[in-house]
């Protein structure tokens, strides 16, 4: 049953899967497996979709991560981070105090994206031409897609700061020299040829040969200090995912420089905690508490995992440890907040086919257009990952030469001991973990259907993208019991619109060990669940 918008309620015997935050994607990874892919195919179709169809939120000039689970059982990751480049040291930012957000110092790291469609495609094995799981994201680059309600917004509300870098912006997204609007067609000629020669020379080629150097160049001329040599020593990487058993399951997610750790944390404390049933009060304090805890441990001590001084996966594996930091936690009263927020825009999606693999796989530009630079002569929008990056001598994600900055980016995988595999995650920076932990518990803990899991209001604590608060972010539509006692408790609500884009574009598909496969997709974002 292909084209499902916003919800597939009922499990049904079906051949695959695909849930992604804009429908064109799903389709585009659906049609993969219905010519015969497998779900590692089909997340690249689906990725390179969104690098078209949600240019403000992904991209191939950004960085990836994947979570596979094979049908033998055993689960594989992709870290595809890139590094800053070697001309990126403190030098280069003489009398500044911060790296800024935009422009062409914000562009100092290789884009790791396109190394993990190839390393993923060399594990699965997969036999469809590269062309063939490209297609589809050419095809809308060249004849052009209709621009999203969000997508529209996004253009008018950055559009004064986009239009001031340097670059082609204005040339790639604004034709008739305006934000284009909902309802109207965007082209991307350039992309679409860039990614026609990746099909016809290889995703190899994006760091390599006549393609990596017209990229190479095109950083050269808007002042980036990525060269092609931080192209050719890039590669993506093969990682033991980190793991932690809770009740009924064993959750999965990817080592740092991601927040994978946060992300397995908030679940693993929250395990400990006595709850009430879901949105009551004692559910979401629990959760709001343990996020607390985590994202501590997260900003001390997360980053790139050569500068790091702890074993995460140790951390995860000592339950002591675990038991002490469940036992800080009040459950009657918040903690003083806030900390340090972490931001970014991103895309999470997922697929599963007919032989039992789940793929969980997230890519991101970090900010809206990243860091708002478009290469003039290839049409691809640049990350502003780096732009995290402290000016500092050492210490917690200092920059350095080569150096791997923080990601926000994590996606989720799930093992249930009767052997379902669940596979979650959302866009949205500092809500990424917390929205996975919504989600998760309510299905997993309080047995509520995978879409309403999805669909129910969420909350999010402190500052993501589009935001600068860092209160307790609380969807209305929650009740005025819970809000009332959640306040009456410390914490710092602030209440925002039942379904608004400040909670992310979440989804999920669990597969059945009967084979039976179950999928949600967002209403807040533009998606659908697409199955066959």
């Amino acid at each position: 049953m292909a084209g499902v918008r916003l919800m597939l309620n009922t499990p049904r015997s079906l051949r695959g899967m695909v849930t992604a935050p804009h429908h064109l994607a799903a389709q585009a990874g659906l049609d993969i497996l219905k010519d015969g892919g497998n779900a590692v195919e089909a997340a690249v179709a689906v990725a390179a979709t969104l690098a078209v169809v949600y240019p403000h939120m992904t991209g191939i000039g950004g960085d990836g991560f994947w979570l596979v689970h094979e049908p033998d059982g055993s689960v594989w990751a992709i870290d595809a981070c890139g590094g800053a480049a070697h001309a990126a040291d403190l030098s280069l930012y003489d009398g500044l105090e911060a790296i800024p957000w935009r422009g062409s110092l914000a562009a100092n790291t290789v884009a790791g994206t396109v190394s993990g469609w190839q390393l993923a495609l060399q594990k699965s094995g997969g036999t469809l031409p590269l062309g063939r799981l490209l297609r589809d994201a050419i095809g809308h680059a060249e004849r052009g897609m209709v621009v999203s309600r969000g997508g529209a917004e996004i253009a008018a509300s950055k559009g004064a700061e986009l239009r001031a870098q340097p670059g082609g912006y204005a040339a790639n997204f604004e034709p008739d020299a305006r934000p284009l609007r909902e309802g109207e067609v965007l082209r991307q000629p350039l992309l679409g040829a860039t990614l026609t020669a990746l099909a016809e020379q290889g995703l190899e080629s994006f760091y390599t040969g006549p393609l990596g150097a017209r990229i190479a160049a095109d950083l050269a001329a808007v002042g980036s200090p990525v060269t092609a040599s931080d192209f050719v020593s890039h590669k993506a990487t093969l990682v033991e995912p980190l793991s932690v058993g809770i009740r009924g399951a064993k959750l999965y997610n990817l080592t740092p420089p991601t927040q994978g750790l946060a992300a397995l944390l908030i679940l693993a404390l929250f395990d400990r905690l006595e709850a009430g049933e879901a949105e009551s009060f004692t559910h979401i304090h629990g959760l709001v508490e343990a996020t607390k805890q985590a994202f501590r441990v997260r900003d001390r001590h997360v980053g790139d995992p050569a500068y790091m001084e702890i074993d995460p996966q140790a951390l995860l594996d000592d339950t002591a440890a675990l038991d002490g930091m469940a036992a800080q936690i009040d459950p009657t009263r918040a903690a003083p907040w806030p900390h340090p927020p972490a931001l970014g825009d991103t895309t999470w999606f997922a697929a599963a086919d007919a032989e039992g693999r789940v793929v969980s796989c997230i890519q991101s530009t970090y900010f809206e257009f990243g860091s708002g630079i478009v290469l003039p002569e290839t049409g691809i929008v640049w990350q502003n990952r780096g732009s995290s990056f402290r000016l500092a001598p050492d210490g917690w994600n200092a920059l350095k030469p080569g150096r791997k900055p923080f990601h926000t980016l994590n996606p989720a995988l799930a093992r249930f001991d009767d052997g379902r595999v669940m596979a979650y995650g959302t866009m949205g920076g500092e809500g990424q973990p917390q929205t996975q932990a919504a989600i998760f518990s309510r299905y997993a803990r309080y047995g509520v259907p995978l879409q309403e899991a999805v669909t129910r209001p969420r909350w999010l604590l402190g500052r993501t993208w589009g935001e600068t608060s860092t209160s307790l972010k609380i969807e209305d539509r929650f009740s005025p019991e819970a809000i009332r006692a959640l306040r009456n408790a410390g914490h710092d609500v602030e209440m925002m619109a039942p379904f608004t884009a400040t909670m992310g574009h979440a989804g999920a598909i669990v597969r059945h060990t009967d084979g039976v496969l179950e999928g949600a997709t967002d209403p807040r974002s533009d998606g659908m669940v697409a199955s066959w």
